[in-house]
């Protein structure tokens, strides 16, 4: 939103300089000052916020508008300039509004700073979706504030486009699933992913040694070590004969990473690992919670599969703890929980000194996918970068700004836009809300006050 005065006082103040330079040019220098028409000006300052400085900006506002699973965030400013952030999928819209009355007053451009007042209010998992949301939020802020891109304000790109696997509904016939993720090659994916848990074939008699009497399902809280769950030969045998007949239909030249084993003990995914050694896998990820590092590790030196673990890890630390110790070959943060845009960039680099590469998980909406597109374009080391959503076309339509489709030929082009580059669809947000309300007012979480030093 352009200040009228300001952009008048602008306009004079080009006309005296470009006045003064021409006259030193040219003779005819006393009629310079006359020859710049006012459209001139017009093109001469379209690059040019003439509201105000960036040191002048202040958070006025936060607010949801809620998605199903995927909370939307907006910061609000004294300028006009709204960033747009979100929450974790699956998280609480609580979990950023309830740090809205620490960034109220922020210079918004201030990231580091004002990240590092409120992550102490984050943790693993969707806990940390409030701070990495709002993160994002202030980098689409600072960009737009500063007429740049946010993969510029991290120090420029390695990459124009970022190359994408996507989720593929899963079959109990290997054949029909081989033939999806065929399709997914014809579509222009470069890399596959697949599920290949103990569900599958759990109905299989001899496949599982468990106690008896509890279903699988009983073990969604219980960590994979506790469980007393274990494969049998015939039970590796069934789930490497699977992978094997989709290798048939796709062949060996593509990489398919694998996910979703189940709550088998760590000997177990030792066995499967080195029973898939000769399907050449891209990873298999997340075998065990990503906190057992020495664990990790064990499984780790024992297969020549590469391991992946990180999607629910929250701030760099855990994640060198891991690749110091080399316990995984590849880390996956995923930007909604790591910490948002910055604090990913950080654990990239740091991961590549390592020598250990970064994948990205994302299960959001298109704001988190630009983000995650941003740091990906940032950062050396990255790999490749997850989405759920290629099946569902109405997924891209909250956002415009960008080339449609989002994900073309397996890849998403880095936008060149201010900031993350995009803007909202009102209409199509609201066609997609969960709950009433379209980035409704919050004034209830405007003066929660605490004293939140964690020293004395």
């Amino acid at each position: 939103m352009k200040n009228k005065a300001g952009e008048s006082s602008m306009k004079n103040s080009v006309k005296k300089l470009i006045g003064r330079r021409s006259f030193l040019r040219s003779t005819a220098g006393v009629l310079a000052g006359g020859f710049w028409a006012d459209e001139t000006l017009d093109a001469a300052l379209q690059y040019t916020r003439t509201a105000s400085k960036p040191s002048d900006l202040r958070i006025t506002d936060l607010r949801i508008a809620q998605l199903p699973g995927r909370p939307l965030i907006r910061i609000d400013t004294n300028q006009g300039i709204s960033g747009l952030g979100e929450v974790r999928d699956g998280g609480s819209k609580t979990y950023a509004l309830m740090l809205k009355s620490r960034v109220l007053g922020e210079n918004p451009c201030d990231i580091d700073r004002i990240f590092r007042k409120i992550k102490q209010f984050g943790f693993h998992a969707r806990q940390g979706g409030g701070v990495s949301g709002i993160e994002m939020a202030l980098w689409d802020i600072a960009g737009k504030a500063y007429g740049v891109p946010v993969y510029q304000m991290l120090g420029g790109k390695f990459r124009d486009k970022i190359r994408i696997y996507a989720d593929t509904p899963q079959s109990p016939d290997p054949k029909v699933f081989g033939q999806r993720l065929k399709t997914r090659i014809e579509e222009g994916f470069t890399f596959l992913k697949m599920d290949v848990g103990i569900g599958l074939f759990a109905k299989l008699p001899g496949v599982l040694t468990a106690p008896l009497g509890t279903p699988l399902s009983a073990y969604n809280r219980t960590q994979h070590m506790f469980t007393g769950v274990e494969l049998t030969d015939r039970g590796i045998g069934a789930m490497a004969d699977y992978i094997a007949k989709v290798r048939e239909v796709v062949g060996m030249e593509i990489p398919i990473a694998t996910d979703h084993f189940g709550p088998i003990g760590v000997n177990s995914c030792i066995r499967l690992g080195k029973a898939f050694e000769k399907f050449n896998l891209a990873w298999m990820e997340d075998f065990i919670p990503w906190e057992h590092t020495e664990l990790w590790k064990k499984i780790t030196d024992a297969i020549d599969v590469p391991t992946l673990t990180g999607e629910d890890i929250y701030l760099k630390g855990p994640f060198e703890v891991l690749c110091r110790n080399h316990a995984v070959d590849i880390i996956q943060p995923d930007i909604a929980t790591a910490g948002g845009i910055l604090e990913t960039h950080k654990i990239g680099d740091m991961a590549m000194e390592y020598g250990v590469a970064m994948a990205m998980h994302l299960g959001g909406s298109p704001i988190a996918c630009m983000a995650s597109v941003h740091c990906a374009a940032a950062t050396e080391n990255f790999l490749v970068l997850e989405n759920h959503f290629v099946d569902q076309p109405a997924w891209g339509d909250i956002v415009d700004g960008i080339e449609k489709p989002i994900i073309n030929r397996g890849f998403i082009k880095v936008p060149e836009g201010p900031g993350l580059g995009i803007t909202l669809n009102e209409e199509a947000v609201k066609k997609q809300l969960a709950e009433p309300g379209y980035f409704e007012p919050t004034p209830q979480w405007d003066k929660e006050r605490s004293w939140d030093r964690l020293w004395s």
